[in-house]
């Protein structure tokens, strides 16, 4: 949920039908994020499982085809999906953060003035909302993370216990420790993502009227882009989230973004900073196409009602 890769809604509530409510709009949202995260959930597992250090030899994944077989034919086809109930849980509560965010943000600075375009109050609600929306996300995020590593179902029972223990073992500090990472890598991810759509969009519909196969097309592209650019920032958050299950004693006791960046480079060189870009990019593509897509169709929708006499 690209935050919850929420990070990846950005809806402009003066774009959609004026009959959508505000509590549609978080419900459609929550359950398309869900929808989204079930469905790209087995790629996400390996993308976690590509990138922790110093893995154990029957944990090395060459790629999304070989780590899916092995991880399906070792340790069950429903170890794919292990730990998904944590984000479940979390990106509901996450959107309705989201949302309330931009739109109390938003009002405060003067953005719903009917007839007026506040491009700074839309871009500041933005960032609230995706810091508020990171924050309440992070924890859960966490708890999957540590769901997807190897022999987790060893040590954890279920998502709850995982939560149980984490706060047992290493306190409340440790479902925050990859917080300042999460958003050195959502807040460019956006902008990086905007630039894209808005450059890919213009070049494949210079008149720039409604065409889903260009907002579908742009939108895949542009997520893939950023997702690219900002895998350094997820390849550190994943070793910042899952450190307290490594027997590595200097990766336990990794503190921050710096610290897992000196010590990636000694370890792995510059290559390691882009371990599981492939899977990273197939798991957010369809997430950002279909998000742009529901954008421009709810923003046609608006002009076409407005336009009819």
């Amino acid at each position: 949920m690209a935050h919850p890769h929420i990070d990846d809604d950005d809806y402009d509530y003066e774009s959609l039908p004026p009959n959508f409510s505000l509590v549609q709009n978080m419900a459609a949202g929550a359950f398309a994020g869900i929808a989204e995260h079930c469905a790209m959930y087995p790629i996400d597992a390996i993308k976690t499982r590509m990138q922790i250090i110093n893995p154990t030899p029957s944990a090395v994944y060459n790629g999304v085809i070989q780590g899916t077989y092995r991880m399906a034919t070792s340790e069950g086809i429903l170890s794919l999906w292990r730990g998904m109930s944590s984000v479940i849980v979390g990106a509901g509560p996450a959107h309705a953060v989201y949302f309330a965010t931009y739109e109390a943000v938003k009002h405060v600075m003067g953005g719903n003035k009917i007839g007026e375009h506040h491009p700074l109050a839309a871009a500041t609600s933005g960032a609230c909302a995706t810091i508020a929306s990171d924050a309440l996300m992070n924890p859960f995020d966490v708890i999957k993370q540590r769901m997807q590593i190897q022999n987790s179902a060893k040590i954890y029972r279920s998502a709850f216990d995982c939560a149980k223990y984490v706060y047992r073992n290493e306190g409340l500090a440790a479902f925050y420790v990859s917080y300042p990472t999460t958003l050195s890598m959502t807040v460019p991810f956006t902008a990086l993502q905007f630039l894209a759509y808005e450059s890919i969009s213009t070049s494949m519909n210079p008149s720039k009227k409604y065409d889903p196969v260009t907002h579908c097309l742009a939108g895949a592209v542009a997520g893939g882009f950023a997702a690219a650019l900002t895998t350094p920032m997820d390849v550190i958050k994943t070793m910042l989230q899952t450190r307290g299950n490594a027997h590595d004693h200097e990766l336990r006791t990794v503190n921050g973004f710096m610290a897992g960046c000196r010590l990636l480079l000694r370890r792995e060189g510059a290559r390691g900073f882009f371990k599981g870009v492939g899977p990273r990019v197939l798991t957010t593509m369809p997430s950002t196409a279909i998000c742009w897509s529901a954008y421009e169709a709810s923003k046609a929708y608006f002009i076409r009602q407005n336009s009819e006499p």
